[in-house]
């Protein structure tokens, strides 16, 4: 089983420019990896801008041309990635599903799914060849119960957990997996807040998340969980949707990853008859 840190990498990350993606690129970029990641605006990426261990390309992943001349630009540095991490993603339009914009629900999917597909399918190519690659994807709320009044951005997530599963058994050389981080402090809580009656009772949970004392997920137990995934290998992590908070991964997680090699069906989208 290859160890995270056992070599410099190249760490691919889809939306450097969130909270999530930066601190992971810092945290691999201190590690002595090399970091590439994409961003939509300047002023996001200011905390990691100067970097030395960090190279950042413009990129809207609403624009089919532009992924196509990142993808472009990236090969040209000739650094083949060993990881890529998305991280892009947005809970709006919040509402229910007959009260939104019907174009702004499909460019939802499309940016919390379909188009980091798109550019992971461009990137492939560009992989470490005779290597097993990873590929980390993020889950959110309401994967397995309805999260009211934010179907475009639970159905994208619903879309991307089982990708993982098709990517795991289609390509050998690619270890996908999918991680839940829980509750995060970050600037995407700010759309609920705006949604206020469209977000439902999401709006007041959100509200008091953010007034509260709780630190939320940490971003190192992201990290941390990620590169677990990472270490332990297809046989363990492929196809498969952990949970930061709530798997018991940490302290090397030796009982669950006997579980998952035991019991291929484990962690994934099932549904399995009631023989009681």
């Amino acid at each position: 089983m290859a160890n995270t840190r056992a070599r410099n990498r190249n760490i691919f990350i889809l939306g450097i420019g969130g909270d999530i993606g930066a601190a992971l690129a810092r945290y691999y970029a201190d590690q002595g990896h090399r970091v590439i990641g994409t961003y939509r605006t300047a002023k996001s990426i200011k905390s990691i801008s100067t970097n030395s261990n960090i190279r950042l390309f413009k990129c809207d992943l609403a624009d089919k041309s532009g992924i196509k001349k990142c993808i472009d630009k990236y090969q040209a540095l000739g650094k083949p990635w060993d990881s890529f991490i998305s991280c892009a993603g947005t809970m709006e339009p919040i509402g229910k599903f007959f009260n939104t914009d019907f174009d702004d629900w499909e460019n939802s999917i499309i940016v919390n799914s379909t188009s980091q597909l798109r550019f992971l399918h461009e990137l492939y190519p560009h992989r470490r060849k005779n290597s097993l690659n990873h590929v980390v994807f993020f889950a959110g709320g309401g994967t397995n119960n309805p999260f009211t009044n934010y179907s475009a951005y639970c159905t994208s997530k619903i879309m991307l957990i089982k990708m993982c599963e098709l990517l795991d058994d289609e390509n050998k050389d690619l270890n996908a997996f999918i991680i839940g981080p829980g509750w995060v402090r970050t600037k995407i809580h700010a759309q609920t807040l705006r949604g206020r009656l469209a977000a439902g009772s999401n709006y007041d949970r959100t509200k008091q998340f953010l007034k509260s004392d709780n630190p939320g997920t940490d971003y190192r137990d992201i990290f941390d969980c990620i590169n677990w995934c990472i270490d332990q290998g297809r046989q363990v992590s492929g196809g498969r949707n952990f949970s930061v908070v709530h798997d018991p991964w940490q302290k090397k997680g030796k009982s669950l990853a006997r579980q998952l090699r035991a019991d291929s069906n484990k962690f994934k989208l099932r549904r399995f008859k009631n023989n009681r």
